[in-house]
């Protein structure tokens, strides 16, 4: 059998028919492959849940380094809020993907585990229960036929040797008739050669027409047996098909940020606060506080008093004025928090004013060597002393960007001294830089 044609259609048919004696291996195979292809799935998921995790952290961390670099740029007004509105996006965007993250592993991940471990169970000797009862199924429905095939294949062989052997002997006596020296006597041995082989020849075909009567009678039984077999595999493999599609289609809701009603927002408030960004308001503000629109104490005259212990700078007079107040000490307990230096604003901090006022242009941050590009009284100062250790005596919370935070014990690193309104330049352990109190810190010995 191991090549048939089919009369009705006229194609050849292969021998690796699923009836062919153990070709049911194949769909037994199957079986252990779904179990395989749950694993295989759960690793991609695993993998793309790794991804979505790294990718939420990278944005975490481009939106903090950046947060912090247009905090302490020269960007101001509403401008800075438009860009820094990127960063919120990206925050948030971030807190979508570890929701992702988690959906693929809390619920994708877990639910196939569990119908893996539940639709397949392995046994004490290795292998699956299912895969067994498969293979013994297909053994027990194929065993008769197969026995029977078997017979036939033995007929068949016996019959063509027999109609080989008759071929022979027909050969042998057209050859030994045109031999002279052949007598009578072996020539009659040749002819009932002849006829014995004939005789085999009958029987055997006899023998393999009969065996192939019995096999065509048994294969429809054997036929709806393998049917009924392979049916409850198909059932099985239905199964998983059905449930891996249900997957999937829910893999793709928690893929799919497009239908989350929160991640249209994000995109609907960056697009506000860009659209919020005013020239005209920002530049009306930096005129208010850094241009002609500042107020001035103008020189005037002042009457000598012997009640001051010294003549206030115009600097001093002009923080006085602008309502610039001082916070108090706070007594708790016997334990006192210094004052914190004055209010000032985030520019104010990084310039260093000389205590009285000169029109020597050396003194002017708006000299004509920064005109000509040589120098930004808008950068931070990049002069440093000595760097110095300090230990922070109290816990103290930066009030603008530029601020340092700490806790009483941390330690950070003195950048420069302490200026003329108390505050001190340094930089924490984790390398951020700004401005706090100097009298809130202590040096380490």
């Amino acid at each position: 059998m191991s090549v048939t044609y089919d009369d009705s259609v006229g194609v050849e048919v292969s021998s690796d028919s699923f009836w062919e004696v153990g070709n049911y291996k194949r769909t037994v195979k199957r079986i252990d492959d779904g179990h395989r292809l749950c694993s295989d799935l759960m690793n991609c998921l695993h993998e793309r849940a790794r991804i979505e995790k790294a990718y939420a952290q990278q944005l975490t961390e481009w939106a903090r380094r950046w947060r912090q670099l247009v905090e302490k740029g020269p960007q101001y007004g509403t401008v800075e809020k438009a860009w820094m509105a990127f960063m919120s996006e990206a925050e948030r965007v971030s807190e979508l993907h570890l929701e992702v993250k988690a959906s693929l592993m809390n619920d994708d991940f877990e639910k196939i585990k569990n119908w893996q471990k539940e639709a397949f169970h392995k046994q004490m000797m290795g292998g699956f229960k299912e895969t067994k009862e498969a293979e013994d199924g297909f053994r027990k429905a194929q065993k008769p036929w197969a026995k029977k095939l078997k017979e036939v294949e033995a007929a068949k062989k016996a019959h063509h040797a027999a109609c080989k052997e008759e071929k022979l002997a027909i050969s042998r006596e057209s050859n030994s008739k045109a031999d002279p020296s052949l007598n009578p006597e072996q020539l009659k041995k040749l002819q009932d050669k002849i006829e014995k082989c004939k005789q085999d020849v009958l029987k055997t075909k006899e023998k393999y027409e009969k065996s192939l009567k019995e096999l065509d009678q048994g294969t429809p039984q054997y036929m709806e047996n393998m049917e009924q077999v392979f049916e409850q595999c198909q059932q099985f493999e239905e199964k998983r098909l059905r449930f891996f599609r249900e997957v999937l289609l829910e893999v793709q809701k928690h893929l799919d940020l497009s239908n989350v009603a929160g991640y249209k927002a994000i995109y609907h408030d960056l697009e506000q606060s860009i659209r919020a960004a005013d020239a005209v308001e920002d530049l009306r503000w930096f005129r208010a506080n850094h241009g002609p629109g500042m107020a001035m104490n103008w020189p005037q005259f002042e009457e000598w008093s012997a009640d001051l212990n010294r003549t206030l700078s115009r600097r001093e007079k002009k923080k006085a004025t602008d309502g610039v107040t001082l916070t108090g000490i706070n007594q708790t307990g016997d334990q006192s928090l210094p004052s914190k230096p004055s209010s000032v604003s985030s520019y104010e901090k990084t310039q260093s004013y000389p205590t009285d006022w000169s029109d020597d242009e050396s003194n002017n941050p708006f000299s004509s060597t920064d005109a000509n590009g040589d120098s930004n009284p808008f950068d931070d100062d990049t002069t440093s002393g000595t760097e110095v250790r300090v230990r922070a005596l109290y816990d103290y919370e930066g009030q603008e960007h530029d601020e340092l935070s700490f806790k009483a014990g941390d330690e950070l690193t003195k950048m420069e001294d302490e200026d003329e309104q108390g505050w001190c330049k340094g930089r924490l352990d984790n390398g951020q830089v700004g401005l706090y109190p100097a009298n809130y810190v202590e040096a380490i010995q």
